[in-house]
């Protein structure tokens, strides 16, 4: 598998570049709409196709790159049903299998930092998104955001893996850029070791963090699949 990690500094993003070396077909998962030209130049210099990009939610913090791309190569966009984002070409639901030449990504339904997150397991590998993230989580305090369903996601979809899978976060504030769900299970701050599921609803309702400072842009951007990107240049 050909595999790129890029990181866009402002919202701290992480996207992720997957492809197959038989067929030459290739994802992004949660493109950032300021980086598509450097998704170009990777998919070239790689001699990839772009099929699909798959968002893990609907993002508050930066505009998706799906429409864009869409527009400039054709790729389809994938969202979960629940997210809130009817643009998107193919609307996935838990158990949705994607089948990109030999690549297989299965798609888990993880809510609870919104009502419309997904994480991807690819191979040894999970793109977690908001949902888990290294050394902690997701807000849950708004996006129909429900620390309950957050805890059950993480440990049900995620935590039941194998040790070793490689978790890929959807952000890092910290320079960290790959965990593994043994790691996460014991030694997340938020999540792991022993912690109950009252004490994580406890803990996320006391978190009292600042509004997103993209939020009012990013969100109805994102929920046309980008389609309003050049509105966060505007009001930057």
């Amino acid at each position: 598998m050909i595999f790129e990690q890029f990181f866009e500094p402002d919202s701290s993003t992480y996207t992720y570049l997957l492809g197959c070396e038989d067929s030459r077909q290739a994802v992004l998962i949660d493109p950032v709409a300021v980086d598509v030209a450097r998704y170009i130049d990777a998919l070239a210099g790689h001699g990839l196709t772009l099929i699909y990009t798959l968002e893990t939610h609907v993002h508050a913090d930066h505009v998706t790159a799906a429409d864009a791309l869409r527009q400039r190569l054709g790729s389809k966009s994938v969202v979960h049903r629940d997210a809130g984002a009817l643009c998107g070409d193919l609307l996935v639901t838990e158990g949705t299998r994607l089948q990109v030449g030999a690549l297989e990504i299965d798609v888990r339904y993880t809510p609870g930092h919104t009502n419309g997150c997904v994480s991807y397991l690819v191979g040894d590998r999970i793109f977690t998104g908001d949902a888990l993230l290294i050394n902690g989580c997701g807000r849950t305090d708004f996006q129909q955001g429900d620390a309950g369903q957050l805890y059950d996601s993480i440990h049900h979809k995620i935590f039941t893996l194998p040790d070793a899978t490689l978790v890929y976060p959807g952000h890092d504030y910290h320079g960290r850029t790959v965990s593994t769900v043994g790691h996460e299970k014991q030694s997340n701050a938020r999540l792991g070791g022993h912690i109950t599921r009252a004490a994580f609803i406890e803990l996320m309702a006391n978190l009292k963090l600042a509004y997103p400072k993209q939020i009012d842009v990013a969100l109805p951007a994102n929920q046309a699949c980008g389609k309003q990107a050049d509105r966060i240049k505007q009001s930057s």
